[in-house]
């Protein structure tokens, strides 16, 4: 069962003393949708957290997902990266990497980047991307890149390390944008509700 990694340890400071992960979507808190999104496509689902105690860590509990606290969160996303990769074993070949804010990621999108890594086996990185190309989230990564995770510091997100795998990112191109709308301050929230007429 390929593991899947949700990025939730960041703070969220856009959003002026609210958590963005905590935003209802569909009638829950964004990050327990997340989770349950991945939990429709694997058994192993491992969420980043920053340290307790904090609201974000009960949702994963009742969710029966995996905490992997990230002792130095505050450092950026590399530490969240660097922290839940070093989780992996000897028998996870690929993981998917979701952030978890990307409210309108559904699990047929998490299905279609998992089908690329049958279908495109010459890659080491598959890639959700726009429907016009660009490339989003999840990112699924073999595990011959998993070394280079340990090396992340301050707040690289693991973009040179797609960089790095050149012709061999093979990218999945999703409906929409939703590979890439993550909202980040309560008027990209407003905006993407009055977008889908909710309130």
């Amino acid at each position: 069962m390929m593991p899947i990694l949700i990025l939730a340890a960041g703070a969220a400071s856009r959003m002026r003393g609210a958590d963005k992960l905590m935003e209802n979507v569909d009638g829950q808190p964004l990050l327990a949708r997340q989770i349950e999104t991945a939990q429709a496509v694997s058994d192993d689902v491992r969420v980043a957290l920053p340290p307790g105690p904090h609201p974000r860590q009960s949702i994963v509990e009742r969710a029966g997902a995996r905490s992997v606290i990230v002792t130095d969160a505050v450092e950026g996303m590399g530490a969240s990266l660097r922290t839940i990769f070093a989780t992996l074993g000897p028998d996870d070949f690929h993981a998917m990497l979701l952030l978890g804010d990307l409210p309108d990621i559904t699990e047929s999108d998490l299905r279609a980047v998992q089908r690329a890594t049958q279908s495109h086996p010459d890659a080491v990185v598959w890639r959700g991307a726009t429907e016009d190309g660009k490339g989003g989230h999840p990112i699924i990564f073999s595990r011959k890149l998993f070394p280079a995770f340990s090396k992340l510091c301050g707040d690289d997100g693991g973009r040179e390390i797609v960089i790095r795998a050149g012709t061999r990112v093979h990218l999945v191109p999703l409906p929409g944008q939703r590979a890439r709308t993550d909202l980040d301050t309560p008027e990209e929230w407003a905006a993407w509700r009055a977008a889908r007429h909710v309130t």
